[in-house]
C-alpha cells in the first residue's frame, strides 16, 4: 500500500509555556503529518513551528516587535510578506517499508511541483540532505528517496493512483486549516482570525471565508 501525507517539520519545544504545545518528536527536528484529526496540543506544535520557521528576520523589516509574549512569538508570522511551512509531502511504501521524505530547504507551499511530474515536464525534485526525486516513466511514477545516492530506494506507483493521493493530502491540509482555525480561536482569540489567514498563506490555501 503506498500512503502520502502532508507533513511539517517541527522542532522540540520543552519549556514553551504560552499555549499546550506536543512533544512530537525525540530528535532535534520530526515531521508531523498535518490532517483534521490532530490533537490540540499538536496544532499547537504545528503553530508554533510555522511561526518559528518565519520569524528568522521578522526584526529587519516591518513594524517593531510587540512586548507581549505572544505578539512576539507570532510577529514574523503575522507581519512578513511571504510566509513558508517547513516540510512536504511524505510517503510511505508499507509493502517495501519504504519512506520518502522531504530533503531540507523544501516547503508545504511549494507541493505544486509534485503536479509538473504528473502534467508537466515529468520531473520534480523536493530538497537536498536527502534529495528526494520523481519521475514520470509512462504511466508510472517512480520516485527516489535520494537522488543523491548510488542505489537508493524507489517507490512507484500509477500515475492515477499519484493523482488521487495528491488530491487527499490538499483535503488533509484544508481539513488542518479549519481546525487550526477553531484551535486559534480558543487559545489565541487577540490574533486568531490574523493566525488564521497566515496559516493559510503558508500553506498556500485559500482562506477562509469569513462567518455570516
Amino acid at each position: 500500500m503506498i500512503l502520502l501525507h502532508p507533513v511539517l517539520e517541527v522542532r522540540a519545544a520543552r519549556g514553551f509555556g504560552l499555549w499546550p504545545v506536543a512533544d512530537v518528536g525525540a530528535g532535534p527536528y520530526d515531521f508531523l503529518p498535518l490532517s483534521g484529526a490532530l490533537e490540540p496540543a499538536e496544532v499547537g506544535a504545528a503553530v508554533l513551528a510555522i511561526a518559528e520557521y518565519n520569524d528568522v528576520g521578522a526584526h529587519d523589516d516591518g513594524p517593531p516587535r510587540p512586548a507581549d509574549p505572544v505578539g512576539s512569538v507570532l510577529h514574523g508570522l503575522l507581519t512578513q510578506d511571504h510566509l513558508d511551512a517547513a516540510g512536504g509531502l511524505r510517503v510511505i511504501d508499507t509493502d517495501s517499508a519504504t519512506t520518502l521524505l522531504p530533503g531540507c530547504c523544501n516547503g508545504l507551499e511549494e507541493r505544486r511541483d509534485w503536479f509538473q511530474v504528473l502534467d508537466g515536464d515529468g520531473r520534480a525534485s523536493f530538497g537536498h540532505d536527502p534529495s528526494p526525486y520523481a519521475e514520470r516513466v509512462g504511466d508510472t511514477v517512480r520516485l527516489t528517496v535520494d537522488n543523491d545516492l548510488d542505489g537508493s530506494p524507489v517507490i512507484e506507483l500509477p500515475v492515477t493512483e499519484l493523482r488521487r493521493l495528491l488530491a487527499g493530502a490538499e483535503r488533509d491540509l484544508g481539513d488542518f486549516h479549519r481546525l487550526a482555525t477553531g484551535w486559534a480561536a480558543r487559545h489565541l482569540p487577540d490574533h486568531a482570525v490574523a493566525v488564521s489567514a497566515a496559516l493559510a498563506r503558508a500553506l498556500d490555501l485559500p482562506p477562509m471565508p469569513p462567518k455570516p
